[in-house]
C-alpha cells in the first residue's frame, strides 16, 4: 500500500474488525453456496438433455428391433406358410426372453443371498468384539 492510499482515519481497531468477522464469513458462505447452485443447475441440465436423448435412442433402438423381428417374419414367409413363419419367430423370441429371465433370476439370487462369511458378518463380529462379547482376537 502506498502512502497516498494510507488514512490513519479509516483505521478500524482490532475488536472493530473481529466484529465484522462473522458477517463477513457468513457473506463468503452463501456466495459458495450461490456458486455451487449455479454450477449444478448448469450439470442438471446437461444430465437432464443426456438422458432425455439416450431414452429417445431407446425408443429407436426397440422400434428397429420390431422392424427386425417383422423382416424375420417375411423373410421366413417367402419360404414357409405366413402362419409357420410366424409361429417360428414368435416362439424363438420366447425362447430368449425365458432364456434371459433365468439369468437374470439366477443373477439376482447371486446378489441376494446369505454369505456366512460376509462383510455382514464380519460387522457383526466387529461390533460385537467392542462390545466385548464373542471370540475376537487380542
Amino acid at each position: 500500500m502506498r502512502n497516498s492510499e494510507f488514512n490513519p482515519k479509516s483505521r478500524k481497531s482490532t475488536f472493530d474488525l473481529l466484529g465484522e468477522l462473522p458477517g463477513q464469513i457468513i457473506a463468503l458462505v452463501k456466495a459458495e453456496l450461490d456458486a455451487a447452485k449455479a454450477e449444478f443447475a448448469g450439470k442438471a441440465k446437461n444430465i437432464g438433455l443426456g438422458i432425455g436423448l439416450f431414452v429417445g435412442a431407446a425408443l429407436f433402438a426397440f422400434f428397429a428391433a420390431l422392424v427386425l423381428v417383422a423382416l424375420a417374419v417375411i423373410a421366413l414367409a417367402l419360404v414357409l406358410p405366413l402362419w409357420l413363419a410366424t409361429l417360428i419367430v414368435a416362439v424363438a423370441l420366447l425362447l430368449l426372453a425365458l432364456l434371459l429371465g433365468l439369468i437374470g433370476r439366477n443373477r439376482l439370487q447371486a446378489g441376494t443371498s446369505s454369505d456366512p462369511d460376509g462383510v455382514t458378518e464380519s460387522i457383526r463380529r466387529d461390533v460385537d468384539a467392542l462390545k466385548g462379547i464373542g471370540k475376537y482376537e487380542h
